[in-house]
C-alpha cells in the first residue's frame, strides 16, 4: 500500500480484514519511498500481488511512482488498484492508460470504505 494518511491506512487495513482478506499488508507513505520499493523490488525479483496506491503522495505523485513501476524489471506488470481523494477524469484516463486494474474513490463514510475490501478480494482472487 503507498498512501501518507495514517487514517486512511487503518481504513483500508480494517476493509481488508472485514472483507476476510488474508493478506500481508506492507505501507509505505510518499512516493519516494514507493519507487525505492520497487527499485528493491528489481533486487529481490519480487512484487507484490496487488499494489494500493494513492494519487496524492508527498515527495513524488501517484502517478510519477505508477510511471516509474511500469518501467521496473519486476512489477512493470503488477496488479494496481488506485485508492485517491481525487475524482478527477483526466487523472483517472492517465491511470488507466498506465493498466490500473480499478479505482476507488475514498468516500466520506465508513460502510461505504468497506466496499474497497472486497474490490481487494475480488483482485486478488485472480491472481
Amino acid at each position: 500500500m503507498v498512501e501518507d494518511n495514517k487514517p486512511d491506512v487503518f481504513l483500508i487495513r480494517e476493509a481488508i480484514r472485514t472483507a476476510g482478506v488474508n493478506a500481508d499488508v506492507h505501507v509505505v507513505y510518499d512516493g519516494e519511498q514507493a519507487t525505492e520499493f520497487f527499485n528493491s523490488s528489481d533486487d529481490t525479483n519480487t512484487c507484490p500481488d496487488l499494489i494500493l496506491l494513492d494519487m496524492n503522495l508527498p515527495k513524488e505523485s501517484g502517478e510519477d511512482v505508477l510511471r516509474h513501476m511500469r518501467n521496473s524489471a519486476t512489477c512493470k506488470d503488477a496488479m494496481v488498484l488506485v485508492v485517491t481523494s481525487s475524482d478527477s477524469i483526466t487523472e483517472r484516463h492517465a491511470m488507466d492508460y498506465l493498466g490500473v486494474r480499478g479505482y476507488f474513490r475514498k468516500p466520506g463514510r465508513y460502510a461505504e470504505y468497506l466496499k474497497l475490501g472486497v474490490m481487494v478480494k475480488e483482485l486478488l482472487s485472480e491472481c
